[in-house]
């Protein structure tokens, strides 16, 4: 064992841009697949929302621990070998599509069906009206839930330290088992989760206030 140094909460402190850059890379691609899902889920087609609800099930109905081990090891049974890295992006994608999906469809549908009938009476088809009438109106209704996600999202990150990816979680239990000052190090870890989140916070719970207002 040795001492804690400087050196050792820099590189701590350096971990939190893998966080983010995770974070941001899960989000985007949660994002893509977001959106995939909510269309699939409101769409006309019975066997494209069967798909999306199954898809959303199983990732709803298992553990992030368990997607990142799939995520990581299934691909070495057909002899692929996967980046801890790629296999954290994946799996947190994945679970974040599943997640985004189904907030993004409630929004889609808790808005009032005489805005799609009078699009339908105007002669809008599907696309121009999802795009023009109902979007603009979900994506307002969507952003406090789907923040509060990102946060959720965010401290989720934690777990990739599981397969071996060196974010800010995994970085701490490096110094840790080099250093043993549990309390000082994942205080840190803890203060700096709680730096990246709480603003993220405050701002999903103005919008849910402004929303609130809006409706009265």
């Amino acid at each position: 064992m040795r001492e804690l140094g400087s050196g050792d909460l820099f590189y701590i402190i350096g971990a939190v841009r893998w966080t983010l850059l995770l974070s941001l890379v899960a989000f985007a691609g949660g994002a893509v697949g977001g959106v995939l899902v909510a269309l699939a889920r409101t769409g006309r087609f019975r066997w494209l929302r069967l798909v999306a609800a199954g898809f959303i099930k199983v990732f709803q109905g298992t553990p992030l621990l368990m997607q990142l081990f799939l995520a990581f090891f299934a691909p070495g049974i057909f002899g692929i070998s996967v980046d801890p890295w790629a296999a954290a992006a994946l799996g947190l994608s994945l679970h974040a599509s599943a997640f985004l999906g189904e907030i993004w469809r409630g929004s889609i549908q808790v808005v009032p069906a005489g805005q799609t009938e009078a699009a339908t009476a105007l002669g809008l088809r599907y696309w121009p009206m999802m795009a023009l009438v109902i979007a603009p109106q979900a994506v307002r209704i969507a952003i406090p839930p789907t923040v509060g996600f990102l946060v959720q999202l965010i401290k989720g990150t934690s777990l990739a330290s599981i397969i071996g990816f060196v974010e800010l979680t995994r970085a701490a239990q490096i110094v840790n088992n080099a250093t043993f000052h549990p309390f000082t190090i994942f205080g840190i870890v803890a203060l700096a989760y709680f730096v990246i989140c709480w603003p993220l916070s405050i701002y999903s719970r103005r919008m849910e206030r402004r929303l609130a207002v809006a409706r009265r």
